[in-house]
């Protein structure tokens, strides 16, 4: 669905009459970009009041050159079938943004754009990422799904370089980007009610290497990732870069010994020398602020840390660099952090962990028998059999939240029977939380981990993963000491 790359329409705003579908944070941002540079912008959005319109049918579309639409507004929306049909181009955001870049102070071009995309570790591996190009000196900024709107970033001149994270909702509809390098992390079932499946849905993540001029970064233990790059139209002479948490070979980022070595930029491609030789970037106790609490560094935070040194090394950043902003790098809030330690219980926040795939690398990084888990949410057309099988050994007890908690229930029913499974009653929403974190007090023993790692969404019992998590952590610290 929407338009193939190479055939996206150019529209003259000057003359163009632009509809904005979405008033969210990216659709406010597009708004305020368009309103100087196009003849006319309507804003449409049934939720806010002060949009033009409700809503917008095809006879509503007459005389309208562009659309843009915000991320959350699924393919199937009648407006943007109706703009595909009638052939009226729709615009993302962020292809908007691609559109309007200005050059850089000094005459030196539009900042080059570094982008991530994946089912899990966008957001960390975005803001390492630009936590390592501010080591090296450079004006970066961490923009896109992480928060700040692309379209913003792009049109201030004084930014050097940008780190974007991008979703596969905000990539269907980007036609022409062409990156200096990009990145899939990973490509896992998730949002396949929105995509229709999970070929479109990994299709769409692929847009992410179209164009790419330098470089094109894969994970080697995801084959999905691997077919992505090679079906790739990328420009003359970018290369595919791998990723392992072994040792690496030719052309990749990997970790021997501990340290975190680059073999992809280590050396010129006409080096001679070049096979024999490796370059270390980092060293895992660079990473000690991930360790969880058996003091380990989880393997999905090594994985994100590759991830964002092979980007920054495709910008031609130093090794040193990399190794200064990783240290100065914390991680953000509900990612595997313990906010609480009760009776020899700790309460591990993991509220981000919004998917199956994101939820199995947080599990995992526990001991066998040692969790109750907090799980449950919206289910986003997902299923939990192939994560109940991954870790049911890890499993104590099973705490159910969630108005869609019937995927979660059968796939532990199925494959680990032996779990206790409570279920919290989802009709008081506003003490769902409070009644989920008594039950798993009662069901952990001394040196357990109470964990939230719901891979659910939030929307259908709190307004976001953050607020999901923060009341987490607050009903956590409220438990009185036996």
């Amino acid at each position: 669905m929407g338009e193939e790359r190479g055939v996206s329409r150019t529209v003259d705003l000057a003359s163009a009459t632009v509809v904005v579908a979405g008033l969210g944070v990216s659709g406010r941002a597009a708004e305020r970009a368009l309103r100087p540079r196009a003849r006319r912008v309507v804003t449409v959005d049934r939720d806010v009041p002060d949009a033009d319109a409700a809503d917008l049918d095809a006879t509503g579309l007459e005389g309208v050159d562009l659309v843009v639409v915000s991320p959350g507004w699924r393919p199937t929306t009648p407006l943007l079938v109706a703009a595909r049909e009638a052939g009226v181009p729709v615009w993302s955001e962020v292809e908007l943004a691609w559109r309007l870049r200005v050059e850089r102070s000094g005459g030196r071009g539009p900042a080059p754009w570094l982008a991530v995309t994946g089912t899990n570790g966008k957001t960390t591996t975005v803001e390492m990422l630009a936590s390592i190009l501010t080591a090296a000196g450079l004006r970066a900024a961490a923009v896109g799904n992480v928060g700040t709107p692309v379209v913003e970033a792009a049109l201030d001149p004084e930014t050097d370089v940008l780190a974007v994270e991008l979703s596969s909702f905000q990539l269907h509809h980007t036609h022409s980007m062409a990156v200096l390098a990009g990145a899939v992390l990973n490509v896992a079932a998730d949002h396949l009610d929105w995509h229709g499946s999970f070929e479109a849905y990994a299709a769409d993540k692929g847009r992410i290497f179209a164009g790419a001029e330098v470089a094109c970064v894969y994970s080697v233990a995801d084959a999905t990732t691997e077919r992505l790059v090679r079906e790739a139209d990328v420009a003359e002479g970018a290369r595919a870069v791998g990723l392992t948490n072994g040792v690496p070979g030719p052309s990749q980022l990997g970790v021997v010994e501990g340290v975190l070595v680059d073999r992809a930029f280590h050396a010129p491609a006409d080096d001679p020398a070049r096979a024999g030789h490796a370059e270390e970037l980092a060293t895992i106790d660079d990473l000690a602020r991930f360790a969880n609490v058996d003091g380990d560094v989880p393997a999905h935070a090594v994985s994100n840390a590759l991830a964002a040194a092979a980007l920054a090394r495709a910008a031609g950043v130093p090794a040193s660099a990399v190794r200064e902003g990783l240290r100065a790098y914390a991680p953000g809030e509900h990612r595997i952090a313990r906010v609480a330690q009760v009776d020899d219980v700790s309460y591990v926040d993991d509220s981000k962990a919004t998917n199956a795939h994101a939820a199995r690398a947080s599990l995992l990084s526990f001991a066998a028998g040692s969790v109750v888990w907090i799980a449950g949410g919206l289910a986003k057309g997902a299923t939990f059999d192939d994560l109940v099988l991954a870790v049911a050994d890890r499993l104590r007890a099973v705490v159910l939240i969630g108005v869609d908690a019937a995927p979660f229930a059968d796939a532990l029913a199925r494959h680990a029977p032996q779990v206790p499974v409570f279920r919290v009653d989802p009709g008081e929403t506003g003490s769902v939380m409070r009644r989920a974190v008594e039950a798993a007090r009662t069901l952990a023993a001394a040196g357990d981990t109470v964990l939230l790692a719901p891979a659910g969404a939030s929307m259908d019992q709190f307004r976001s993963y953050a607020e999901r998590g923060e009341s987490f952590a607050s009903c956590a610290r409220a438990l009185p000491d036996a």
